[in-house]
């Protein structure tokens, strides 16, 4: 019993002890100024003056507020956050938790305008599986933007079309492959255009700002003939226009889609042979993550984000580990200057199986090939 007691002792200050390391060995961009960047656990200073970083946060990400009414809720808001980031940093030690572009609004208003992935199960029973492919000599590292197969981080803005953002990503990548050539492609016109609906779901229909799944956009292209590029069909984050498809412009075309069986290593194959891949995830801690790399104690694999997959790396330091862990190369969809320029790392690996559920929900895509 006194052995029992001593390790449940020890088990519960690892959080503490790896928690003071994590925070001594940040340091801050400097860019940031005086912004809180990280919240740290040896002090409530960064409560205590939530004026003066809310003060800097407006100015950093330069919001502001219509009425008194609504400043106040904000800032009350913005204090909640910071709580919330201090319990992801506990929860999440290998990453850097703190103030972001969404720290004025509360967890229901980001899922409701910044995520949008519909499905929260797995991939439907009557999707094409992808074929079983060899992972005994997979690359140790490796990353799809090195190959130049990926555009640049977009933003959805205030509009849950993340799903867009990840099909076309997806598409991108395999027209590079297919073509040497890699063209931006429109989000918009999925969110004004594409109406699929998933036959297992009366409700799973793509649906412009309010959400759809990244097999359904495949689906529509693949009858639509193909994706116009974003620079003929601009994204503008709104969704009650009217559909401006022109299928002479079109700049890639779907030849045909598949999943990928819930098996990390089959994801690391697919990826590093068939392009960036489409993936659902759940972005309980992306909404106060600014870097590291995620190893979350605690992680659901309720599925409500879609993002694009690009690479892997072997080894980034995960202090909790005490060792270098292996991690995911996850581009999402809220602009440079979220997270790593745009970018998510998450834990990948054995220990890490489906973390988030990132394996879960996995599409790769195949372009048409044209010679122009």
């Amino acid at each position: 019993m006194e052995r029992f007691t001593l390790f449940s002792l020890f088990v519960l200050l690892i959080p503490c002890l790896c928690f003071a390391e994590v925070a001594s060995t940040v340091v801050p961009d400097e860019s940031d100024d005086l912004l809180i960047s990280q919240v740290v656990s040896d002090s409530e200073d960064h409560i205590l003056n939530a004026e003066h970083h809310f003060s800097l946060f407006k100015s950093k990400y330069g919001k502001t507020y219509a009425t008194q009414e609504e400043h106040d809720l904000r800032f009350s808001v913005f204090k909640a956050n910071l709580r919330r980031a201090k319990r992801h940093q506990l929860l999440d030690p290998s990453a850097v938790h703190g103030v972001t572009q969404f720290s004025d609004i509360t967890p229901a208003e980001f899922r409701r305008n910044f995520l949008g992935l519909k499905r929260r199960l797995n991939l439907p029973a009557h999707a094409q599986k992808a074929p079983i492919l060899p992972t005994n000599n997979l690359p140790t590292d490796f990353d799809w933007r090195e190959q130049g197969a990926v555009t640049s981080v977009k933003n959805q803005g205030f509009c849950g079309s993340c799903w867009a953002f990840s099909a076309t990503g997806a598409l991108e990548g395999a027209h590079f492959l297919a073509t040497g050539k890699l063209v931006g492609l429109s989000e918009q016109q999925l969110v004004d255009c594409d109406h699929e609906c998933d036959p297992e779901y009366d409700d799973a229909c793509d649906s412009g700002c309010n959400g759809g799944l990244m097999n359904s956009a495949f689906e529509y292209a693949l009858k639509a003939g193909g994706l116009q590029s974003e620079e003929d069909y601009p994204y503008t984050g709104r969704d009650r226009g009217h559909c401006k498809f022109d299928k002479h412009k079109i700049a890639a075309s779907v030849y045909n889609f598949s999943v990928v069986s819930v098996d990390e290593d089959q994801v690391a194959a697919n990826l590093v042979k068939n392009g960036p891949l489409a993936v659902g995830i759940n972005a309980a801690y992306m909404q106060t993550y600014m870097g590291g790399v995620s190893c979350p104690f605690i992680c659901g694999n309720y599925l409500d984000h879609g993002v694009l997959l690009v690479g892997y790396g072997s080894a980034a330091y995960a202090p909790l580990r005490f060792k270098e862990k292996p991690y995911w190369i996850i581009k999402n969809s809220w602009g440079r200057g979220w997270g790593k320029k745009g970018y998510y790392h998450l834990c990948r690996g054995p220990r890490a199986h489906n973390l988030c559920g990132i394996d879960s929900m996995v599409s790769t895509v195949v372009a048409v090939h044209k010679n122009k």
